[in-house]
């Protein structure tokens, strides 16, 4: 039987002659160091797109802020519907045509304090809360402004309010600045991230509301 024919050695073109045995064997390792670092490379890629598209999908379908899908909502109609099952007068003032309000509820809390509140939405797009304890105490107060000093008075329309300043503190949150006040058997706290003109101008017109109807 014929042997099978072998190859002819590979010519190095640089050197003119053809490969060694053990250039042959360099060239061959290499060959296969590149293929993987091509290889690895390419794992990578591949990685670094599916962990994008995942983050993305995160982001754009599984975390929504609950405010952004939040219709806007008739909080004077939730109070009147309301009203018939408290002794006060809910507050639910009327404000210019640009505030809306994503939230209203009236709770009764473990402490058995009744408590309306309405989440508003400003015209510079900013929050404030509205929340308005009936018969409520000072431990109620207390943990509806989240413990915070107060740092001075306000007089609104002829209504005194105190005011709880943290807007330099680090975190906030929704109690970047506050204020609360006593209309009758109501205790009303305001809170949230707005200006202070768009806090006067809603604590104006509790204060003529609650006012008006005491």
């Amino acid at each position: 039987m014929a042997e099978p024919a072998q190859r002819p050695p590979r010519i190095v073109a640089e050197l003119g002659r053809p490969e060694t045995p053990s250039e042959t064997a360099a060239r061959k390792a290499e060959s296969s160091r590149i293929h993987r670092s091509s290889q690895t490379l390419r794992n990578l890629v591949v990685a670094l797109v599916a962990s994008l598209a995942i983050v993305l999908f995160i982001v754009l379908v599984v975390v929504r802020p609950d405010g952004a899908t939040r219709a806007p909502i008739d909080y004077r109609s939730v109070a009147s519907q309301s009203q018939p099952t408290v002794s006060q007068t809910l507050a639910a003032p009327k404000l210019p045509s640009k505030w809306t309000a994503n939230s209203a509820s009236l709770e009764t809390g473990a402490d058995g304090i009744q408590a309306w509140s309405v989440g508003f939405i400003t015209p510079t797009q900013q929050f404030i809360g509205l929340v308005q304890g009936i018969d409520a105490n000072g431990s109620w107060l207390s943990d509806e402004v989240k413990k915070a000093r107060s740092t001075g008075t306000v007089t609104i329309d002829g209504t005194v309010w105190t005011v709880y300043d943290r807007r330099s503190a680090s975190d906030p949150g929704n109690y970047a600045y506050s204020l609360s006040t006593v209309i009758g058997a109501s205790t009303v706290v305001l809170h949230g991230g707005g200006s202070t003109a768009e806090f006067r101008t809603l604590a104006a017109a509790i204060s003529t509301q609650l006012g008006r109807d005491r």
